[in-house]
Parts: C-alpha cells; sequence; structure tokens
C-alpha cells in the first residue's frame, strides 16, 4: 500500500523475433555506465528494423481531452509532486500502464505500434536489462531482455511514454534519502542517455513511498507520482480494488511485461472497447488537469 498524501486523481520501428531468455536481480548498484552492457552477447536475442508507415495518422495515440473535460489536480500544499491514482474526468476514458520490462514481446510493440494504443511504460534498469534473478512471475517467458533498451527505443518511436520505475525495483521506504534519490535520479539519467526522454512521471516500486520519496523524486525532475486504481492479471483479467468490480472514468489500469504480454494485452484492450470506455492519452490529460 502507498503511504503519504494521495489524490485519487489523476508506439516507428518494427520489431522482429528471433527468440530470447534471459533473467535479472533486485539490489541497489551504481548508476553509471557499465562498459559493454549494450553489446554484451545475448543469444538469442532481438532485431530491431526502422520502419515508415505512410498512413500514420498524425498526433498522439489515444483519446485526448476535450474542452472543460478534465478536473483540476490540485498542487499539494507542502510543494512536492502529488500521488497521483486515476485523473478526474467522467469520460468512459481509462489509461493503460505497463511496468518494469523483463518480457519484451515483439507482439505488444506491434500492437501499440499498429493499433495506435497510447501506453506509459515505466521501467527499471534491472527489467530492461535482464539483470541477475528474474523476478518470479516472469519466468517461463520467450523475450526475457530479447531488446534490452532497444526495445524501450522502439516503444518510444511507436508512442509509448517512457517513465521511471526505479534502477533496481527496491522498497523505497527501506531506504533513506540519499538512497531514494540514487534509484530515481539514476534511473532518470540512464532513461534519458539511452531513448533521449526526461521522466517526468515516476512510479514507486509495490507502490510504496513516503514524504522522502516525494522530495527524492522532485530533485530528479519528477512532477507526480503515478499509482493505480486496477491491475492486469494472467489472461487479461482486470483485478479491481473497488468493491462493485467495474471501470470506471478515468482508471489508470497496471500490467506488467510478463509471458504472453501480446496475447493478454489484445484481451485486455478488446475488453476495455467493449465495455464503452476509450484509450485515453495520459500525458495529454494530465497536462489538461495540471495546466
Amino acid at each position: 500500500m502507498a503511504s503519504g498524501t494521495s489524490w485519487t486523481i489523476r508506439a516507428g520501428a518494427a520489431l522482429t523475433a528471433l527468440a530470447a531468455s534471459a533473467g535479472c536481480a533486485a539490489g541497489p548498484r551504481d548508476a553509471g555506465h557499465t562498459p559493454g552492457e549494450e553489446t554484451a552477447p545475448a543469444s538469442p536475442r532481438v532485431t530491431l528494423h526502422p520502419t515508415v508507415s505512410p498512413t500514420r495518422p498524425p498526433g498522439p495515440p489515444g483519446a485526448l481531452p476535450r474542452p472543460g473535460e478534465v478536473g483540476r489536480i490540485p498542487r499539494p500544499a507542502d510543494g512536492l509532486p502529488p500521488v497521483i491514482s486515476s485523473i478526474p474526468t467522467e469520460r468512459k476514458v481509462v489509461f493503460l500502464t505497463i511496468d518494469d520490462g523483463w518480457e519484451q514481446d515483439p507482439g505488444f510493440l506491434a500492437q501499440v505500434r499498429d493499433r495506435r494504443i497510447p501506453v506509459a511504460a515505466f521501467v527499471t534498469r534491472d527489467a530492461v536489462e535482464a539483470r541477475g534473478a528474474a523476478d518470479p512471475t516472469v519466468q517461463g517467458g520467450r523475450f526475457l531482455g530479447a531488446g534490452k533498451w532497444g526495445y524501450v527505443r522502439a516503444l518510444r518511436d511507436a508512442g509509448a511514454m517512457i517513465e521511471n520505475h526505479t534502477l533496481t525495483h527496491p522498497n523505497l521506504t527501506a531506504l533513506g534519502y540519499e538512497g531514494q534519490r540514487a534509484e530515481i535520479c539514476g534511473a532518470s539519467r540512464l532513461i534519458r542517455r539511452r531513448t533521449g526522454i526526461s521522466p517526468t512521471l515516476f512510479r514507486p516500486p509495490f507502490g510504496n513511498q513516503n514524504v522522502l520519496t516525494r522530495r527524492a523524486a522532485k530533485s530528479c525532475g519528477v512532477h507526480a507520482l503515478l499509482l493505480w486504481t486496477a491491475t492486469v492479471q494472467p489472461g487479461g483479467k482486470i483485478a479491481y480494488q473497488v468493491p462493485d468490480k467495474r471501470l470506471r472514468p478515468g482508471d489508470v489500469l497496471l500490467m506488467h511485461f510478463r509471458p504472453n504480454l501480446s496475447r493478454d494485452f489484445r484481451v485486455l484492450v478488446d475488453k476495455i472497447r467493449r465495455r464503452g470506455f476509450e484509450l485515453g492519452n495520459l500525458d495529454a490529460y494530465l497536462k489538461a488537469a495540471t495546466g
């Protein structure tokens, strides 16, 4: 559970998979560049090839806010980044987010790119680079660390937001200020170096955060901490955090880079649309809400 003040507010490139299998682990490490980390052998691996689609519609993917639609997200009195779990709107629109970066499934990338599905990816270094022992929930995946940062850049080129989820996925509340800052700032620097993007959103691992997290995040250029209102389980099943077990306008859904990602993502998107909801562009909605 998240701690601290919280507000209930708030794809190119084509990928050819040859196969993959690797792993990754948690534990604080130096945030600097490891020589050869981008060229280290990874067998089998994923190959990325840039393409240009002449029929690609202009503009960002996903539903954009209408004038006057979005409520305001108040700034905390302490001047620190707000903690947001949903977007203040009555429109039937939800927002897709995905964490970590272990299972780099080419089918997921193709859907984000070809169907122009808006998604925000909160990545960790250890997951993207497949360092150490992988999260048990991703064991058996076909594409563990298959493309590494090339895969993340392909998601960026497909229109996905690339945001911060720390270097090693620790429980931040067990760390002091400097430890939390090293995790958050280190991840932001690495994402900027590898993708050219400076993250402005941060998702604390496990949702665990405190005032030191918000202080550290602000010092690293983070504008808001983004949590979630529902999680996506294997098979595309939605696990709700509300008693009536249904989607609500402005919900933020959390899924992970896990085995069968392409299949589960297709099931999830189709389910959301059958229920009459649109997929919103998170960046545009947050800008509308914060001015």
